[in-house]
């Protein structure tokens, strides 16, 4: 397994507003919009990343902490080998990730997750 990406979310009623701050301050592009969620990009797209939400997606908190694995089963094996139990998911979502939350012993929400081949 191995670590692609770690993503920081920003929980907010207002994704769009504080995106554009974003945008406005740091010239960050916007890589994704779907309203709940923007995320923004730096420059080459991955290089710096931040994302704004309402929510977590099918109506799941915020987490703290994205973090795409390559391998989402073998990272769940892991998990479940530790004797530490998802609080949500696995779950194929309808935007093309397989994801699951955890929480960090002090208590943070981690959206774990890999996208699916296309």
């Amino acid at each position: 397994m191995a670590v692609r990406r770690i993503v920081a979310n920003i929980a907010t009623p207002d994704p769009g507003a504080v995106a554009r701050f974003y945008r406005d301050v740091f010239d960050l592009n916007t890589g994704m919009d779907m309203g709940w969620i923007v995320t923004l990009v730096g420059e080459g797209g991955q290089t710096a990343q931040a994302s704004f939400m309402s929510q977590g997606g099918s109506d799941t908190p915020v987490p703290a902490l994205s973090i795409e694995v390559d391998d989402i089963d073998a990272c769940l094996a892991r998990v479940r080998a530790l004797g530490l139990t998802p609080d949500y998911g696995p779950a194929d979502e309808p935007w093309g990730v397989r994801r699951f939350y955890l929480r960090d012993p002090a208590g943070t929400l981690i959206n774990v997750l890999s996208h699916r081949a296309s």
